[in-house]
């Protein structure tokens, strides 16, 4: 008898899910030339992801919220990421690639965020810190850039649908031993939605944040190009993702030890800071061993903003509206600002040079960090003025 407390398939599903992730952002991109796209098609076909993620996350969330379960959502979204790959695969023209790209990444886009919902929600049951959860995603992550890098190294990297769909298909193996989440409430109605719409401190956040989640995924999609600017192979690329995804693990498994110390926003602040110092210690790199030697400040940046802005928006949501409310934030995070990452970063990249675009991303790193500060300044003001009445 399964035990219901166990959090292991949970972890299970976050490490392959992640390898799945690793197989498409580190590689779909040489795949695609392979295919023969060039680069201005292969920017389109990227675009695509975060477009397709701001219609689906609030639908996929929606849906869980209203029918009160995130584990069946999670199983019907693996079953498309599996049947919808295999067909995104065979596409051979860019109209065909397109099409089937904004299907796939409507089923895909949708699991790691319901996955981290899922996890938050177990860690707040079980007391314990979302992080040692989240970590297993950061390993799978981590292992998949090591191992499927030097796979298709070996075989060709046409045949990276192989590796994904056997992530794939564990991950919806997992899925069945999963503790789903328990909401003791009516089911979610669309009325309901409007709360979220009307929440002006999670509104006004999510417009503070976007600016350092603009500039975190700008690098996520041009580090490997900025680094092979520089003078460095595939095979640096690979390094890269690994040192900066270990380090990201290391900071989601200790996140139980330095993350209650302080308000969460004090948290988003500090990544906010290194974010900017990361950034300009980018744009200054001369060598490509610069950026490998600073890779573990990624760990520091995206595992503590994400960890502490994921516990903050679950603090200024109702419980009934987790899922949509995770997943409003996630069409944000990865969303909206992978769509203005990719289409203005590859703009500057292409005219100015990698050193320019990166000078620009701690520059809006720093003016996001800056409308944090005032935004935290002015809702503890308003807490203490409260609580004064």
């Amino acid at each position: 008898m399964t035990n219901s407390n166990s959090l292991t398939p949970l972890k299970m599903l976050l490490f392959c899910f992640h390898a799945t992730n690793t197989i498409i952002l580190s590689y779909l991109p040489l795949y695609l030339k392979y295919k023969g796209l060039n680069g201005t098609e292969i920017g389109w076909v990227l675009a695509i992801g975060p477009l397709a993620s701001i219609f689906a996350q609030p639908f996929w969330g929606y849906l869980s919220d209203k029918y009160k379960t995130v584990k069946r959502i999670i199983q019907l979204c693996i079953c498309g990421l599996l049947v919808f790959s295999v067909i995104f695969f065979q596409m051979e023209t860019l109209v065909g690639i397109l099409l089937m790209g904004a299907v796939f990444y409507f089923f895909v886009t949708p699991i790691g965020a319901l996955g981290d919902s899922l996890a938050q929600r177990r860690a707040d049951d079980m007391k314990i810190s979302f992080g040692t959860i989240r970590m297993w995603g950061s390993v799978g992550f981590a292992v998949s850039s090591l191992v499927i890098g030097e796979v298709l190294t070996r075989v060709g990297i046409q045949y990276m649908i192989i590796p994904f769909l056997c992530f794939g298909f564990l991950a919806f193996l997992v899925t069945f031993r999963l503790t789903d989440v328990k909401v003791e409430s009516d089911p979610i109605r669309i009325q309901d939605v409007m709360v979220l719409v009307k929440n002006k401190p999670f509104i006004i956040f999510l417009f503070c944040m976007i600016f350092i989640t603009i500039s975190h995924r700008a690098n996520d999609s041009f580090i490997g190009l900025y680094i092979a600017q520089l003078g460095g192979s595939e095979g640096l690329v690979g390094v890269a993702w690994f040192v900066g995804v270990l380090t990201e693990a290391l900071v989601f498994a200790t996140a139980g030890f330095w993350f209650r110390k302080y308000h969460s926003l004090i948290f988003v602040i500090i990544a906010g800071i290194l974010y900017t110092i990361r950034w300009f210690f980018y744009a200054a790199a001369t060598d490509p061993a610069y950026i490998i030697a600073l890779q573990f400040l990624h760990g520091l940046t995206f595992g503590i903003f994400y960890t502490a802005a994921f516990d903050y928006v679950t603090r200024l949501i109702p419980r009934l509206l987790q899922s949509t409310g995770h997943l409003v934030f996630f069409a944000t995070f990865f969303g909206v600002s992978g769509i203005v990452g990719s289409l203005v970063g590859g703009v500057v990249m292409d005219s100015f040079g990698g050193n320019t675009l990166y000078y620009g991303l701690g520059f809006m790193a720093l003016a996001g960090t800056i409308s944090l500060s005032i935004y935290h300044i002015f809702s503890y003001n308003k807490v203490n003025a409260q609580r004064a009445q």
